[in-house]
């Protein structure tokens, strides 16, 4: 009886060890090396959840409650974000540097498929390189690259076992539109082949006092930024494009930005969106042929243009050069001018 008892004993102690951990939250610790921070933070799409205490030997512990298993992110500080999956029952282990913050996480314990999932797909995406470089490849290249990329994001996805139906949902469907996406692409693209006469434009608002047509710049090549003062993205290019046409002022380029502010964005106003567009350009001293569409948007329907900024490059005879050339942040811009003889 006193052997049995010692064994039962024991069974139960083992069981005790082995408890599953609990459902109504999760727990999430690790140690960041080179740490100069002294708070975690977790966010989710509502706002901040909770804040972690570090310490001095990059070392955290804690439990919190999240309303849904979703990606959330995971911060020191506002420059270092990175993505994690969370569910309620998780037991987390997390390990990495902060000064190569995400590129080093591993993720250990249960729960941590997920979020290893999503740092290696995140780190596939960097290394994706350049999507217009990818729609400029010949066709049969092109292809072919649309399968290997594919085939890597596929077989991320069956590197990791323990993952969350609705997160391999999410992924399977996000790597359907980026295929859509490049396969659209490439074929609108293949409208607006080199050499093909360019879609106009006629009429435009001139910032300077009257109206241009596309007509008007013959005999010279057109470089045209295609943009918007609520476009973030758009606004950065314009200190890259303001130094380009300063660069090429004698040569034989003109640069249009063509403005595409419209009433929708304010208040209904056409009157609005113009003063809007013209404050802009003389707030931010922009040079170059500022031009405003107005209502006018048979151009950006014709070049099928479905996000700003985007950048067209015409020759002197009014024929497509590029219907999507570089952005005037890519040293490869100035390679094509070079190659045009610009």
């Amino acid at each position: 009886m006193k052997k049995i008892s010692i064994l039962l004993f024991a069974l139960i102690t083992l069981a005790s060890c082995t408890k599953e951990h609990s459902k109504n939250y999760l727990s999430l610790s690790g140690k960041l090396e080179n740490n100069t921070d002294s708070i975690i933070t977790i966010s989710g799409q509502t706002g901040l959840i909770k804040n972690i205490t570090i310490q001095k030997d990059g070392t955290f512990k804690d439990t919190l409650k999240v309303e849904e298993g979703t990606v959330y992110s995971l911060g020191t500080s506002k420059t270092k974000r990175a993505p994690i999956y969370l569910k309620n029952g998780f037991d987390i282990t997390l390990r990495g540097d902060s000064e190569k913050f995400m590129t080093s996480f591993v993720f250990s314990g249960n729960g941590a498929d997920n979020s290893n999932f999503i740092i290696a797909q995140v780190k596939e995406s960097q290394n994706l390189g350049n999507p217009s470089l990818i729609l400029e490849l010949e066709e049969t290249k092109f292809q072919n690259k649309l399968e290997t990329i594919k085939k890597r994001y596929d077989s991320i996805l069956n590197s990791y076992e323990n993952i969350d139906s609705s997160l391999v949902a999410t992924a399977n469907q996000q790597t359907a539109q980026m295929m859509n996406y490049f396969s659209d692409t490439f074929a609108k693209n293949k409208t607006f082949a080199k050499g093909a006469p360019s879609p106009k434009f006629e009429n435009y608002i001139n910032y300077k006092g009257g109206k241009n047509s596309l007509d008007s710049f013959k005999g010279k090549f057109v470089y045209i930024d295609v943009w918007a003062t609520w476009c973030g993205p758009c606004i950065q290019q314009i200190p890259f494009l303001k130094t380009l046409e300063k660069e090429y002022h004698e040569k034989n380029i003109v640069f249009i930005s063509i403005s595409t502010d419209e009433a929708r964005r304010n208040g209904g106003s056409w009157e609005s969106a113009e003063n809007k567009w013209r404050k802009f350009v003389k707030e931010r001293q922009l040079t170059g042929v500022q031009l405003w569409a107005a209502k006018d948007i048979s151009f950006q329907k014709n070049y099928k243009i479905s996000g700003i900024p985007r950048f067209i490059l015409i020759d002197p005879k009014g024929n497509i050069v590029k219907a999507n050339a570089p952005r005037p942040s890519e040293p490869r811009l100035k390679e094509l001018f070079t190659s045009l003889g610009i």
